[in-house]
C-alpha cells in the first residue's frame, strides 16, 4: 500500500484536453499556423511544454504565447470537467490517511480556479502548480515533506510524469485517461499502468 501519493493534474484528475487544444490552436493561429486535430495534438504534444512551442513556433518565447492560450483557455464552448472516478480515488485516499500532494504544470490561476470550483483542494497536503520541469522540483517534495521513496507514488497521465517518478526514485503510476495514448506510456515503462483511478484504486485495496 503506497502511504503517499503525488499526483499529476491535467488528464489524471480532470479532462481539460478540449480547452488545451482549444486554446493551443488560438495560438498557433495567431502564429499563421493551422490548427491540429485531437489526436494529431496527442501525438505531437509533450511537457516540459516550451519543448513542444519550440517545435510547433520555433523561435517564438514561451511568454509570447501564454497570455493567449490562458484567455483562450477560458473561452472554449468546451470546459474543463472531473474525470471519472477521480473524486472517490481522493476520497478513498482521505479515508485511508494517505498523503495526497498534486504536481502539475497547469499555469497556477487556472489550477486554483478549477481546484476550487470542483470542490478538490481540502485533498492535498501542499499543492505545487506551475512547475515546468517536474523532475526538477520532486526531489525537493520528497525532502520537504519526509516522504518515503518505497511507500511514494506518483500518478499521471503522460511520458514526463513517468520520467518525473523514475527520476525521483518513486513508484509511476500512468492512467490512461489523458494526453499521451497507451503505447507510450508502455514505452516509458511505468510500474503500473492502468486504465483509470478506479483500476488504481482497486490494485491497492
Amino acid at each position: 500500500m503506497y502511504q503517499n501519493l503525488l499526483f499529476d493534474w491535467s488528464g489524471t484528475l480532470v479532462d481539460d484536453l478540449p480547452p488545451t487544444l482549444y486554446a493551443t490552436n488560438a495560438v498557433l493561429s495567431d502564429h499563421g499556423v493551422a490548427p491540429m486535430e485531437r489526436e494529431e495534438f496527442r501525438a505531437r504534444f509533450r511537457l516540459p511544454y516550451p519543448e513542444f512551442y519550440a517545435e510547433v513556433l520555433p523561435g517564438v518565447p514561451v511568454s509570447e504565447v501564454e497570455d493567449t492560450f490562458r484567455s483562450a483557455f477560458r473561452e472554449s464552448p468546451q470546459q474543463v470537467t472531473v474525470l471519472p472516478h477521480a473524486r472517490e480515488m481522493l476520497e478513498w485516499a482521505s479515508e485511508q490517511g494517505i498523503r495526497c500532494f498534486v504536481l502539475s504544470s497547469m499555469d497556477v490561476e487556472l489550477f486554483t480556479h478549477q481546484a476550487e470550483a470542483f470542490g478538490l483542494i481540502s485533498h492535498f497536503e501542499k499543492i505545487y502548480a506551475g512547475v515546468i520541469d517536474k523532475r526538477e522540483k520532486i526531489g525537493g517534495i520528497l525532502t520537504d515533506h519526509s516522504l518515503e521513496k518505497n511507500v511514494t507514488a506518483f500518478v499521471g497521465d503522460m511520458v514526463h510524469d513517468i520520467e518525473t517518478a523514475h527520476h525521483g526514485g518513486v513508484s509511476s503510476v500512468a492512467v490512461a485517461t489523458g494526453y499521451d495514448p497507451v503505447p507510450r506510456l508502455e514505452k516509458a515503462q511505468p510500474t503500473h499502468l492502468c486504465d483509470d483511478l478506479l483500476r488504481f484504486r482497486e490494485m491497492l485495496v
